[in-house]
């Protein structure tokens, strides 16, 4: 009796292997895995995150971001009373919603046509062929943007010209920039996308197309009550992904094919390139900062909406 006594006791100091240690020390190789990831964003995203406390400060590069004076909230004072900031964020949101509307309607409309092929050798060719302007850098989308927009001996205007019609100015009509950033958008992101959907479209059960043409839907209605319903929960997480960066302009894109065109920048300009002309021309780290922080608190704003009204209506396809 007492040695059963003695056990129960020994048995209850013993703690249950479920600790954090535990689990890293059972799953090593696949936290081994991911360490390079993590460390990537802790030392890229989270260590940088103290240069926000720039936003508060008479930034002095002499004295550094801890020995500069404090000017609470000067620098957003001063962009706000700037009268550029409604409408740098209004390009922004305006731009990167065409994006994300255009892209994500052609992405899916291209996903369903090339899983719908029976010839898989074209469907291959096709998928690559889509997928391969992903890999081309912006630099090179702004030269042959350049070659088919100038307004001197552009490609275009070269073929307007021999139907005797008159040249388009492109590098002085800002409106009709947004058109040809979402043709650009959506030529270089189009095929990425498209294979997420295709996957996903690949793994739906057939049975359900299969009793849906039984009962005499054709292919549209099929596509419209079977296919579209089961990939809505991939589009909404792809669209709220894209909604968190929906005040971020892509500044590779913008800078490459719009540069320095004052011209353009009515409908073109968006809060990624204002900060970087911000840091050259008047080399102010403050106010740099101070936009940057409300870019990422408008950010966090639509991202975390957007999931709560996703959540409500189709839990299935909300983030978190």
């Amino acid at each position: 009796m007492a040695k059963g006594l003695y056990e129960l006791k020994q048995s209850k100091k013993i703690k249950p292997n479920n600790g954090l240690l535990y689990e890293i020390k059972k799953n090593k190789s696949i936290y081994t895995m991911i360490l390079p990831g993590i460390l990537f964003f802790l030392i890229f995203a989270y260590i940088p995150m103290v240069g926000v406390i720039t936003a508060f400060k008479d930034y002095d590069i002499k004295k550094g971001i801890f020995g500069s004076n404090w000017n609470g909230f000067d620098n957003f004072k001063f962009f706000f009373s700037s009268g550029d900031a409604l409408k740098i964020t209004f390009n922004t949101f305006y731009l990167n919603l065409l994006f994300l509307i255009a892209s994500t309607v052609i992405s899916v409309a291209l996903a369903i046509f090339l899983n719908g092929l029976t010839a898989n050798g074209f469907k291959r060719i096709s998928q690559s062929v889509m997928f391969l302007p992903y890999f081309v850098s912006w630099a090179i989308v702004g030269i042959i943007t350049q070659g088919f927009f100038a307004s001197d001996n552009g490609a275009i205007n070269s073929f307007l010209r021999t139907l005797n019609v008159d040249p388009v100015s492109w590098n002085s009509s800002p409106g009709l920039w947004p058109s040809i950033l979402v043709i650009f958008y959506i030529w270089k992101w189009c095929g990425y996308n498209l294979v997420i959907y295709l996957a996903t479209i690949t793994g739906f059960d057939m049975e359900c197309y299969e009793a849906a043409s039984i009962d005499g839907a054709s292919k549209f209605q099929q596509i419209r009550y079977i296919t579209i319903p089961l990939l809505m929960p991939t589009i909404l997480v792809l669209a709220l992904l894209q909604i968190g960066k929906i005040f971020y302009g892509d500044f590779g894109m913008f800078y490459s094919i719009i540069g320095d065109n004052g011209m353009l920048y009515a409908t073109t300009d968006v809060i990624d390139t204002y900060v970087y002309r911000a840091l050259r021309q008047m080399s102010d780290f403050g106010m740099a900062s101070a936009i940057g922080l409300y870019q990422s608190v408008m950010c966090f704003v639509m991202v975390f909406g957007s999931n709560l009204l996703v959540r409500k209506y189709q839990s299935d396809g909300a983030l978190f």
